[in-house]
Formats: structure tokens, C-alpha cells, sequence
């Protein structure tokens, strides 16, 4: 196939890469520990754990999975945590032990947690105390068995003033209910790891490493299988498009502010400085804008990932000009689109633009991203990066030549599928391997990619996947609630917000009445901005509503 892309490549850039001499997660995490062990690894709120100390803690924390709790090869853990120093060690512990991780949002709802943890079959959660309300609602429909609880301090040495200055912004004390069996304390599961040596068990390209959940147009999440071959291409990959941009750089300092249960944040900061021995600086809370900022004062950082919404929120709190930004080498942004007048304020306040990508959950996730040379902002996604082929599509699979089309990606960090769900993973797989993305974009003739429109109804709130089924599913189970469609609808803030059209069965039903129901039932992010009632939905001769008709005549 034609890879006009190639030409474009900056210098010493390679087409390909070769098969990484690492083939697992874990493989990769011990080198680091043994190559870098004395280098600073993780710091969070005035605490820094260094590489040497995760080799010990991980392996503790594995060793207690393994020999306590007797969980085998391929098992599943979920991890429900934010930005916090136990979410990094629960990780490579549970890879240690030759496990798979769930990721979970920690402000999933009870219905949220619900399908995740039934569809993985996790035996054993580790889970903030802030959030046990939660998992005790639900945790008696699952095949949990274990779970594992934790403090915001339970791995923090604090310094005066940091506990009231940030963390109880964020951190409030919650007593678990006496109902939820069977939990232990972090600390406690250290300890008893201590006491054990933990067995070799084997690991390679083929296993999975993640259920990554996605959102579907079924409304349900589903589980993307992302193997150790998925993650660690991905990871080298993105290391050969970095090429030299920090070779002369000791000590990469990376922020690391979105969450690490979200696959953005998980590879191109978590997995790409563990690769070269860098440091992650963990923002618990990055709403607290001042407190961001304030956090952002005290280092020295090089390296700077975020979404539109959280380079917006930074450019409009007092004080953040004033921070040195003499050692920013690199800014990307992802998640969603990043508006060209936050990219033009962010480069005139940091000296450095915004190097916008593109990926997704189900390709681990980089796929495309602009030459990381590039002087301004483009509002391309940027160029497929080494081992990567992407074609522009017709519904038939067919190639678009000229015009826009759906984008497809063919490459070592697309997924294995979707887990236990052969038909959706056969929706989403052309043959030979091409992923269809489900987006809208056309190729120009360097090979530079840009995002025309979603083909799906995907609504994206702040970088966040919100599917309409999904809301649309839970409106209608209230009782004065006939139809309910939603659709996205522009946000200064979030870059999309949710819009909801309802059909009232019950008059007396207010806009207050729809928006409290969905806080109870959907996280925060997936509520409704706006709602509006109607007495019809526009549909198609088969009864299907147009969603489509709604956006372009709110």
C-alpha cells in the first residue's frame, strides 16, 4: 500500500520498529528497576517513591496476590484508584504475579462498577476508601472475593501543610460499611507479601495485560483486550517517534494529571517514563486548578500531557504564566480535539506548542501524532507512527482516494478484541487487521491526518467517551420518561456537553427531576448539561430516532 506519511517523517525517524526485546509489561517494568533504581520514579503530594522502592513494594504486592490470596495466572484484579503512589505499585504487582488489571474509574455509579466487575469476573479489587459505598451496593452480584482498601496516606511520608493545602480538596475520610467481608488494608497486604517469596510465572506477547473498558454503541462498556504485545509496541513505538527529544536530558519529569486508569495517561506517561527511567509527577486532583498550580511551581518538568479542557482550566488560573517553563521540551495533547485558540494561548505563554495525537482505547491508544518538531500548532492529528498503516475507508471497507472517509489502523497495538463479544469485535475488524475507528477524516498528500466528524454519536466531555444509548437507557426508566434521546451540543469548558431531548408520559416532570435522576445513576461527566422536552423525536420510517436531525435543528 501507498504510505505518503513516510515523506513527511522528521529526520532518523524509522518506518518501522523492530520486535521489542521485552515481551511483557512486566518484563519491561523489572528492567527499569534494575537499570534506573535509584532514580526518583513516582511523586505525589511532597512524596517520592524511587524505582528501587516500587521494585520492593510491587513485588510485595504481588507476592501477596500470589501466596495469600492464591490468585493464578490470568486472573483478574481491578484497580480503583485515582493519581495516587498504590495505584503504580497495585499495577506492576499485579503484573508480577502474572495477572491482568482493570482499570475502573473511581466515580463510576453502583450500576457503572456493577457491569465492569460481572463482566471481567475480577476475584480481588483494590479500591480507595473514599469509594467503598459504592462496591458494597454491588459487590454481593459479582464474583469479587477480595478486596483490598486504602488511604490517600497510606503511602505518604507528609510534609507540613500539604494534607490541608491539597488533599482534603480532594481526599475526605469515609468509614467503610460494616457489611463489605473480607477487606484488608494496603499497608496490611504489604506486609503479608513481605513474608512470602513469590514464584516465577510466565508471561509473553500473547497474554492480555488490560481489559481496558470502552464505551459501546449498546450502551454497555465493553472490555478492550490489550496484550502485553499491545502495550509494549505501543510504548516502543512512541519511544522511536520521541526519537532524540530528551536524549540530553538526565531526569525527565513528567505531569501526570489525567488519570492513570485512563489509557491516554496509563501508556504516554505511566508505561513510556517507566521505559526511560523517568519521574511521574501524580496530580490527585487536577480540577483544583490552584492547587495545580501551586503543585506545578515546585517542579522542574519536561514533559506535559493533558486534554483541551485541562490546557483551558491552566491558561485561566492566576499564576500559572508566572511558572518557569524552561525546561518544557514537550506538550501533547489528546483525548479530544485541542482548539486551535487554547494551542495559540498555551505557546505563547510556555514558549512550547501543543503536539496534538490521536488513538483510542482499542489501538493502546497512540496511532497518530504530529512530528514532535513541529513549531506551531496544524490542526492535523499528525502522522502514523512507525509499524502503523491507516487507510481512509467507504462503509464497505473500500479505499477513499480523494475525500473523507472512516479512518482505519492496521498495526502491533491494535487490540486482540473485545472480551467475551465476538460480534462487536467483528463490527470494528476489517480483514487484515485494519480496526475501524469509527471516525471521520481524510488524508492529505504528505500523509497528515485530519478528524472531519464521528461517524458514531460519541459525545466527548473533556476527553471522556459518553455514548447516547447508554444515557438515553437510563432516562427512560423513569416513570414519566416516554423517549429520550442525546446528542452533544458545544462547551466552552468540556469541549462537548450532553444534551437531552425527552418525551414526557408525565407533564408535572421537571428539567431538575431528569438531571437529579441521571446524578444518581450515571457519573458526573455523562449527566446532561441541558434538557428539553418535546412533544415528538424526529425518526426514521423504521422508527429509529434521528439523533442527527436533533443536533442539526436543537
Amino acid at each position: 500500500m501507498e504510505k505518503p506519511w513516510l515523506t513527511s517523517y522528521p529526520e532518523g525517524i524509522p518506518a518501522s520498529i523492530p520486535t521489542p526485546e521485552v515481551h511483557s509489561v512486566r518484563d519491561m517494568c523489572e528492567r527499569a528497576f534494575r537499570d534506573y533504581a535509584d532514580r526518583p520514579a513516582y511523586t505525589n503530594m511532597g512524596t517520592t517513591i524511587t524505582y528501587r522502592e516500587l521494585d520492593r513494594l510491587s513485588y510485595q504486592f504481588a507476592s501477596y496476590l500470589q501466596n495469600t490470596l492464591g490468585l493464578t495466572r490470568g486472573e483478574r484484579v481491578a484497580i480503583m484508584l485515582p493519581n495516587i503512589l498504590q495505584y503504580p505499585v497495585a499495577m506492576f504487582g499485579i503484573f508480577r504475579a502474572g495477572l491482568v488489571v482493570v482499570n475502573i474509574n473511581p466515580l463510576y455509579t453502583a450500576r457503572e462498577l456493577h457491569h465492569q466487575l460481572s463482566d471481567s469476573g475480577a476475584r480481588c479489587i483494590v479500591i480507595l476508601n473514599n469509594f467503598i459505598n459504592t462496591l458494597d451496593d454491588v459487590i454481593g452480584e459479582t464474583k469479587v472475593k477480595h478486596v483490598i482498601t486504602t488511604g490517600i496516606g497510606d503511602l505518604l511520608r507528609w510534609p507540613k501543610g500539604v494534607i490541608t493545602n491539597f488533599a482534603l480538596r480532594y481526599i475526605k475520610k469515609v468509614i467503610p460499611k460494616s457489611s463489605l467481608q473480607g477487606t484488608v488494608r494496603f499497608t496490611k497486604a504489604l506486609a503479608l507479601g513481605k513474608k512470602s517469596t513469590l514464584r516465577p510465572v510466565g508471561l509473553g506477547f500473547a497474554d492480555i495485560a488490560f481489559l481496558q473498558y470502552t464505551g459501546g454503541t449498546t450502551g454497555l462498556s465493553k472490555g478492550a483486550m490489550l496484550s502485553h504485545r499491545n502495550m509494549v509496541f505501543n510504548v516502543y513505538q512512541t519511544r522511536a517517534w520521541q526519537g532524540a527529544a530528551f536524549a540530553d536530558i538526565d531526569r525527565v519529569i513528567a505531569i501526570t494529571a489525567l488519570p492513570l486508569y485512563h489509557i491516554f495517561s496509563l501508556k504516554s506517561n505511566c508505561l513510556l517514563m517507566l521505559e526511560q527511567g523517568g519521574e511521574n509527577v501524580l496530580i490527585t486532583n487536577p480540577r483544583d486548578s490552584k492547587g495545580f498550580v501551586a503543585e506545578l511551581r515546585k517542579h522542574k518538568f519536561v514533559y506535559f500531557t493533558g486534554v483541551n479542557t485541562m490546557f483551558s482550566a491552566l491558561l485561566n488560573t492566576p499564576g500559572f504564566a508566572d511558572i518557569d517553563f524552561s525546561k518544557l521540551r514537550l506538550t501533547i495533547g489528546g483525548g479530544m480535539a485541542v482548539q486551535e485558540a487554547v494551542a495559540k494561548q498555551w505557546q505563547s505563554v510556555t514558549g512550547k506548542p501543543i503536539i496534538q495525537a490521536y488513538g483510542l482505547t482499542e489501538t493502546s491508544p497512540a496511532a497518530i501524532i504530529n512530528p514532535l518538531d513541529s513549531g506551531s500548532f496544524n490542526g492535523s492529528i499528525g502522522l502514523p507512527i512507525p509499524s502503523t498503516d491507516v487507510r481512509i475507508c467507504d462503509d464497505a471497507g473500500r479505499d477513499v482516494r480523494n475525500g473523507a472517509g472512516e479512518i482505519c489502523v492496521r498495526g502491533p497495538q491494535v487490540m486482540e478484541g473485545y472480551w467475551q463479544n465476538a460480534a462487536e469485535t467483528a463490527k470494528v475488524m476489517l480483514p487484515g487487521g485494519w480496526f475501524r475507528t469509527g471516525d471521520i477524516g481524510r488524508m492529505n498528500e504528505a500523509g497528515y491526518v485530519f478528524i472531519e466528524d464521528r461517524k458514531k454519536d460519541m459525545i466527548l466531555v473533556s476527553g471522556f467517551n459518553v455514548y447516547p444509548n447508554e444515557i438515553e437507557g437510563v432516562v427512560v426508566e423513569m416513570d414519566g420518561v416516554l423517549e429520550a434521546a442525546a446528542v452533544s451540543v458545544p462547551d466552552e469548558k468540556s469541549g462537548e456537553a450532553v444534551k437531552l431531548f425527552v418525551v414526557r408520559k408525565d407533564h408535572s416532570l421537571t428539567e431538575a427531576d431528569v438531571i437529579g435522576y441521571c446524578r444518581e445513576h450515571l457519573t458526573a461527566y455523562k449527566v446532561p448539561r441541558l434538557v428539553e422536552f418535546r412533544e415528538e423525536l424526529p425518526k426514521t420510517n423504521v422508527g429509529k430516532i434521528l439523533r442527527r436531525a436533533l443536533r442539526e435543528n436543537p
